[in-house]
């Protein structure tokens, strides 16, 4: 009898989660998206994150960069004659 209770309730934990794990990469996309898009820029910026929220296609294309070693969408080069660097003495 608890073996069968513990299936059942492995089974429903399993559904609840295949159902959920979309919208954590959701969540996790558009918590980065600002900083996304000021590193990149707001084009590119936007389609990395917007690529990153698909489920699929977001795993696939984050493969495709580690293999390749780079990014699809690089940073933007930083601005010349930026404000000066800070240190401590």
């Amino acid at each position: 009898m608890s073996n069968r209770l513990a299936r059942y309730g492995g089974m429903r934990l399993s559904k609840r989660l295949r159902r959920s794990v979309p919208y954590i990469g959701t969540a996790i996309a558009l918590a980065t998206v600002v900083a996304t898009v000021r590193r990149k820029g707001l084009v590119s910026g936007s389609i990395d994150t917007g690529l990153n929220a698909m489920p699929v296609v977001g795993a696939v294309k984050n493969a495709i960069e580690v293999i390749r070693g780079r990014d699809f969408f690089p940073d933007r080069a930083p601005a010349a004659g930026g404000a000066p660097r800070v240190t401590a003495r």
